[in-house]
């Protein structure tokens, strides 16, 4: 079977001029490691912009937090996901790096191996998410801190 086969055809395809943009920044308390739902704060920047079409960048300005797109239904997920990142970077691994506590050098272990910005389209005024999927700060640390969001749109 040719890989042509598997692949359908475009549907909605739209084009269109980029005729506006939008930036802001949000600010988010965590209350220690783990993920903060943020879907609502991006979707209420998208309304706020006036765009119907186009994207919207999401970028976290720190290297011991960062940003994924993940289920929204299942909480158990984030917490398996949570584990995950343990084993990935555990906390008293034999880093050199340890200025700053126990909890730094794998929080940006855990940041290099998920997301600092994310990109997700625009179609109709809302964020073309699937119907599951949530956009989440994950905090790194073990205690709380707050995080900019920097928060761009193009479109039209």
């Amino acid at each position: 079977m040719r890989q042509a086969d598997k692949v359908g055809p475009l549907a909605g395809f739209s084009a269109g001029e980029v005729t506006r943009q939008a930036s802001a920044t949000v600010t988010v308390a965590t209350p220690g490691q783990g993920f903060t739902d943020i879907t609502d704060a991006v979707a209420a920047f998208v309304r706020e912009s006036g765009l119907r079409h186009g994207m919207v960048s999401v970028f976290c300005r720190h290297t011991s937090a960062s940003l994924t797109i993940q289920e929204n239904a299942d909480p158990d997920v984030r917490t398996d996901l949570m584990t995950a990142l343990d084993g990935f970077a555990p906390r008293h691994g034999h880093y050199v790096h340890g200025m700053e506590g126990p909890d730094d050098m794998p929080a940006h272990i855990r940041t290099m191996l998920t997301d600092s910005g994310l990109t997700v389209p625009l179609r109709d005024g809302r964020l073309a998410l699937g119907t599951w999927q949530g956009i989440y700060l994950i905090e790194h640390r073990d205690r709380g801190h707050r995080r900019e969001i920097v928060l761009s749109a193009l479109g039209r």
